[in-house]
């Protein structure tokens, strides 16, 4: 094994249910570091929704986020590469959830944008404590969510979806797969998210690891969830938490523990730390 890179998603994987990361965990990453392999958070999140714990570690530099619609060097403060929703399509597409019984909230600049007839509500969106204490963090409140996308002019990272119908889900899902302009992907039982068509974790993880001079075979990729399913195929060792779901169990070269019981942790220990003694 050669690995010199390593993508892990947050939610389900690298965070346990208490969206915390342990001290094992933290232990293993920097050791990583130490070593010189490069340790890339892989998320649905925004780069403003990624722990601070995990920003500290030294050697934590560069960060794919928004399911790979964004490649960001957090070092440098430089955005390395994009893959965006333009600003007439997320209008459209947003006008277009409206009509369903749906909270959404376009990502711009890295940031989620919402109206407080969401915000002040997200209980009642299936939200569990943990992901309300999130939301509150990463979310704008603005007036009018379409009036600020359309006076901003600036292209959506992507768009994100909660529900607390499941049937509506369903049935806004399977009207939104019929398009190929956008790729539909799921991250929670109770949410959507919308991207463009190419932002991929799995293709991010690729072009990041080019702009590195890595080969892909070089990579290890680990998740839980639907978005990660690209980057677990993509990678070199695609690796899946035991509490993923089952296409993505499936895909995998191999299964870790679970978030809970640190698999991410052992996983690296099992193909990289005590593969090289």
């Amino acid at each position: 094994m050669n690995i010199k890179l390593i993508a892990l998603d947050l939610d389900g994987t690298l965070l346990n249910s208490k969206k915390e990361i342990s001290r094992r965990t933290l232990r293993t990453l920097t050791e990583c570091c130490q070593k010189g392999l490069w340790i890339v958070p892989c998320t649905g999140r925004s780069a403003s929704g990624i722990p601070e714990e995990i920003i500290r570690i030294p050697g934590v530099r560069y960060a794919i986020t928004t399911n790979g619609a964004v490649i960001e060097d957090m070092t440098q403060k430089q955005i390395i590469d994009t893959c965006m929703l333009p600003c007439e399509q997320t209008l459209e597409l947003l006008r277009f959830v409206d009509s369903y019984d749906v909270m959404y909230d376009p990502y711009i600049n890295g940031r989620g944008i919402t109206e407080g007839r969401f915000f002040e509500h997200l209980s009642e969106y299936g939200l569990t404590p943990e992901l309300q204490e999130l939301v509150r963090r990463t979310r704008d409140v603005h007036p009018n969510i379409l009036e600020f996308v359309e006076n901003s002019r600036k292209p959506a990272e992507k768009i994100n979806l909660f529900f607390s119908d499941m049937e509506e889900r369903a049935k806004l899902r399977a009207e939104l797969e019929k398009r190929d302009d956008i790729l539909v992907t799921s991250s929670l039982p109770n949410n959507l998210e919308i991207n463009a068509h190419g932002a991929t974790k799995g293709a991010a993880l690729l072009r990041l690891a080019s702009h590195l001079g890595l080969e892909a075979g070089q990579t290890m990729a680990i998740g839980d969830g639907e978005n990660d399913l690209s980057m677990i195929q993509a990678a070199g060792i695609g690796v899946a938490m035991k509490n993923g779901k089952e296409e993505l169990l499936a895909a995998a070269d191999y299964i870790t523990t679970t978030n809970d019981e640190d698999g991410v942790a052992a996983a690296i220990d099992r193909f990289v730390l005590k593969a090289e003694s």
